[in-house]
């Protein structure tokens, strides 16, 4: 094999409606090792179907929820997503990587191109909301974010999601 060939090198994308698969697939991987143990099984089987289903996902796309793919060695292996919010703010929305390749640098790699682009549309400010009990949070503060206050959200049927609510300048 030629090792010239960008395979070695993780690879940063943005991601379209023909790669809704991979990041169900991400998701599928991440969220149960991640999630259950925090939320439990019930809470994440319906956060999985409320929110990572083909329509939900295609619906965030189509309302300018910028998503993009990391590969290594052509395989998708995280993804992150973000909008705009309001005036010169924008919100990480989502930020996955497969629990084989964390600590790899793909997630600060998926994360600065965040900052990037959305700095290149106009933000000043990112922010990102994070469960309290996930161990994601030091990812964060070491990239620069702040906890501004914690949050909990009614997602229906019973479950909340008790977050923190972070920032970082841009």
């Amino acid at each position: 094999m030629n090792k010239n060939l960008p395979s070695d090198e993780l690879v940063i994308r943005p991601a379209s409606f023909n790669d809704i698969p991979y990041i169900q697939d991400i998701v599928n991987e991440t969220w149960p090792v991640t999630y259950i143990p925090v939320l439990g099984r019930l809470q994440v089987q319906y956060m999985l179907k409320r929110f990572y289903n083909s329509s939900a996902l295609e619906e965030q796309m189509k309302n300018k929820h910028y998503f993009f793919l990391a590969l290594k060695d052509y395989t998708p292996i995280g993804f992150a997503s973000f909008s705009h919010i309001n005036g010169d703010t924008f919100k990480l929305q989502k930020l996955y990587v497969v629990p084989g390749t964390q600590k790899t640098g793909a997630g600060k790699a998926l994360l600065q191109t965040v900052e990037v682009v959305a700095k290149s549309m106009g933000a000043t400010k990112l922010q990102l909301n994070v469960n309290r009990k996930n161990i994601a949070k030091s990812f964060y503060e070491k990239n620069g974010f702040t906890t501004v206050v914690e949050e909990d959200i009614d997602i229906d049927n019973g479950f909340f999601m008790n977050d923190y609510v972070m920032e970082k300048d841009l």
